[in-house]
């Protein structure tokens, strides 16, 4: 039986920029450790992301140690953000993130100045202050007491290079075959696994990396995301295309699987992944 391990990890201190790859993470309740605890509105209050706005895939936010972040981006000086204080129930304001309404902290004016000019578009960025009790995961896939922080929807997302590599076969052989091969991170996962076969994902229920264990809540449907360049903000037609013929459960075309951690601890790249059930 082939082994499996952890090939790389990935963190997104502000839901929709840019990456980071770390050799290690924190795993907490709601995701990994500085991973989307920050986020962008529009002038309605509404999550931006790179489905408006491709060009955040350009900017990238590195956490500091007191947990605020720099924030950089092409045409624009480093910012500095700190996290900011709550001051009192006003301190609050709510964030609709896919038809849920939950609330948090204004960064100020700097931050949503830098933005706004990056983007050419008025949007303001928040702070998750506590994501121990702001944002249930979806109470279908969840257990009681579940949370999230920004994520689309669940605390981490879990992906397989043989999946990947059979993906990048079937685009080969489709409409659009210069579009590929796509590296990994046209999927933004949180986690990356390697030494399984391809889309054995499917049937995991339970999962370990390391010491800690994760339960699989439900596949990941995808979005307009995965098409776009994540180095220069353009747009193609894959893996969509590719994905609707090949992937398709209902109306969600999937690839890679959300997961829920069952406990806190630390993942590092190289870790033994077993399948639990």
């Amino acid at each position: 039986m082939p082994i499996s391990v952890l090939r790389s990890v990935h963190v997104y201190p502000v839901k929709a920029l840019r990456g980071l790859s770390p050799a290690e993470a924190e795993v907490q309740p709601w995701g990994l450790a500085d991973d989307r605890r920050w986020a962008l509105v529009d002038a309605a209050g509404k999550v931006v992301t790179q489905r408006q706005h491709a060009r955040l895939a350009l900017a990238s936010a590195v956490p500091l140690p007191d947990g605020g972040i720099t924030l950089t981006g092409p045409g624009r000086e480093a910012l500095t953000v700190e996290v900011p204080e709550l001051s009192g129930p006003d301190g609050t304001v709510p964030v609709e993130v896919f038809g849920t309404t939950v609330v948090a902290v204004p960064a100020g004016p700097a931050a949503d100045a830098w933005f706004s000019a990056y983007l050419g578009a008025e949007v303001r960025l928040l702070h998750m202050d506590d994501p121990a009790t702001r944002r249930p995961v979806d109470p279908e896939y969840a257990l009681p007491g579940e949370t999230v922080s920004f994520a689309d929807a669940y605390p981490l997302l879990v992906t397989t290079t043989a999946s990947l590599d059979a993906l990048n076969s079937l685009i080969a052989q489709g409409d659009h075959p210069d579009e590929g091969p796509l590296p990994m991170e046209r999927f933004r996962p949180n986690v990356v696994v390697d030494g399984t076969g391809p889309w054995a994902e499917d049937g995991w229920r339970r999962l370990s990396i390391g010491d800690v264990a994760f339960r699989v809540a439900r596949s990941c449907g995808r979005c307009v995301v995965t098409t776009t360049d994540q180095w220069t903000g353009e747009r193609g037609k894959e893996p969509l295309r590719t994905l609707a013929k090949h992937r398709k459960d209902g109306s969600r075309l999937i690839f890679g699987q959300n997961l829920v951690p069952e406990h806190r601890g630390v993942i590092r790249i190289g870790d033994l992944v077993k399948i639990l059930d």
